[in-house]
């Protein structure tokens, strides 16, 4: 049943353009005041903000931002866009709702044209706006000849009351989370998220494409047991080396990285169009064989992966592309302040080219991954020196061929052995521990309320750990912040997104109101 009330709110709401005829028409002088913000979980400030706004003019227009640009993180908006317009609707001082179009508001206030925008005053402090939107948002006003207003009234953080009252992490972690914002905060974070701007780094690695097959199980052949299945469709991602680098490039202004595509089946126009434009690819050749794709068959409606097919030729890089490779490392890696390399036994990365890697690079973070394709074969151990380490669990595990013995005596061995100041290892659900030789040990929990897939989640945290371990973060900030890199890595399907710095400042915010 519809409520006589909830048609009301109903036509309160209109699509923005509509609004923007809406007002347009109808001012006849009456002063219009305009509002916007996410409003995820409305409370007394918001409600006590909107009344003062209505009080500085005739008519109050609320904007709300819209669900794909809430960049709080992982779980994040708490409530989808049209239950949170509907409820600013319900406020009998607000005149008129519309969900926004863009992630700020600079370019509504220009199609609306408002008398007078009216932000919270904890909007005042402009350097405190890491998106720079409330200097955009001045500008605007300043355009359409409006007057910028902040009210002042009680306080407080929609992000604060979801942590409370509404997260999905467990009471352990929100203490620590607690504990983090009162001892170091925000601000210790998101110092070296913003520091790695201006850091030059080259990633070295295997380049591979993830291939998402899904498919709609249809039943068992009639002749043979297997499971048969109908293709449903299919995406693709740039994976392996790429993805980091086009996580890198999330947070530094330039990024360079050196892989190897295939003679045949090279997808270098595809790879190209998805890397970002600040990632300068070199690209060498494996002659005779395919650039490497992992492709996985995936059922449609459970997103449950079935079984995963490899594409490539894994044999050592040989012949003129290899030295072309090596004399690229030995020419440019004394050009850059970080190298990460990510080597995931696909045969790309050389004995040769390692004893250059650890011999030239100024800092040098390392990961050597363990799959269906190498294990048994590859640990972290074919490196003799790193700066900073990043393993999952397992591949320590391996690397020390001990399967339940004491992961700390496991840490302080790989450090020893590669020359490495610090190591990390990550646990998946169970957040990573850290090891500083200076600083000794560091647990810290996971951050995921949301997982929709873990493929690329150590990738991931080793993008950002390495950009904080470069420089010289404290331990326990860069394991932080690579968790919560790893939490937005597992919201996300595959490599649909990269990470960028502005959101991950943010979601670090928000968990530590």
């Amino acid at each position: 049943m519809v409520t006589n009330a909830a048609v009301g709110q109903q036509k309160k709401v209109f699509e923005l353009h509509a609004l923007a005829a809406q007002l347009a028409d109808g001012r006849d002088g009456r002063r219009i005041v305009h509002c916007h913000g996410v409003f995820d979980l409305l409370h007394i400030g918001h409600i006590r903000h909107l009344e003062q706004a209505r009080r500085l003019g005739d008519v109050l227009v609320v904007t709300v931002t819209p669900d794909r640009f809430v960049n709080k993180g992982p779980g994040r908006p708490a409530f989808p866009e049209h239950l949170r317009a509907e409820a600013i609707a319900a406020l009998d001082c607000v005149d008129f709702v519309a969900v926004n179009h863009w992630p700020m508001a600079d370019e509504t206030i220009r199609l609306l044209r408002p008398d007078v925008f009216v932000k919270g005053s904890e909007y005042r402090a402009a350097q405190r706006d890491h998106t720079g939107g409330i200097t955009a948002e001045e500008q605007a006003v300043h355009d359409v000849g409006a007057r910028l207003e902040f009210t002042d009234d009680i306080t407080f953080s929609s992000s604060n009351l979801i942590n409370q009252h509404l997260s999905g992490l467990a009471p352990s972690t929100r203490e620590y989370l607690s504990e983090f914002a009162t001892t170091l905060g925000a601000d210790a974070a998101v110092k070296y998220i913003k520091g790695a701007a201006d850091l030059r780094v080259l990633v070295v690695g295997d380049a591979i494409i993830d291939e998402y097959q899904y498919c709609q199980a249809i039943g068992k052949s009639s002749k043979e047991p297997i499971l048969a299945v109908k293709h449903v469709q299919t995406e693709g991602f740039v994976g392996g080396i790429l993805a980091v680098a086009n996580h890198v490039a999330g947070f530094c202004k330039q990024v360079e990285v050196a892989t190897v595509l295939g003679e045949i089946h090279r997808r270098e126009e595809f790879i190209r169009e998805s890397l970002r434009p600040n990632v300068t690819p070199s690209f060498f050749t494996r002659q005779g064989g395919p650039t490497l794709v992992k492709r996985r068959f995936i059922d449609n409606y459970f997103f449950q992966k079935l079984f995963e097919v490899y594409e490539m030729d894994d044999a050592p890089l040989a012949g003129d592309e290899h030295e072309k490779f090596c004399d690229f490392l030995t020419t440019r890696l004394p050009d850059f302040d970080l190298v990460i390399v990510i080597d995931f036994g696909h045969g790309t990365i050389t004995e040769r080219m390692i004893d250059e890697l650890c011999v030239r690079s100024r800092f040098l973070a390392v990961n050597a991954q363990s799959n269906a394709g190498n294990i048994g074969y590859h640990t972290i151990s074919r490196y003799p020196r790193a700066d900073f380490v990043s393993i999952a669990e397992n591949e320590i595990r391996l690397e020390a061929r001990d399967r339940h013995g004491d992961l700390k005596s496991m840490l302080r061995q790989v450090s020893r052995k590669l020359q490495a100041d610090r190591v990390v290892v990550t646990r998946g659900a169970q957040g990573c521990l850290a090891f500083d030789r200076k600083e000794g040990f560091v647990e810290v929990p996971a951050f995921a309320s949301v997982v929709k897939d873990r493929m690329g989640a150590g990738d991931t945290f080793m993008s950002v750990a390495a950009l904080c371990a470069a420089q010289r973060a404290p331990l326990e900030v860069l394991a932080f912040v690579g968790n919560a890199a790893g939490a937005q890595a597992v919201a996300t399907v595959g490599h649909r997104e990269a990470l960028q710095a502005v959101p991950l400042i943010r979601h670090v915010e928000c968990l530590l109101k």
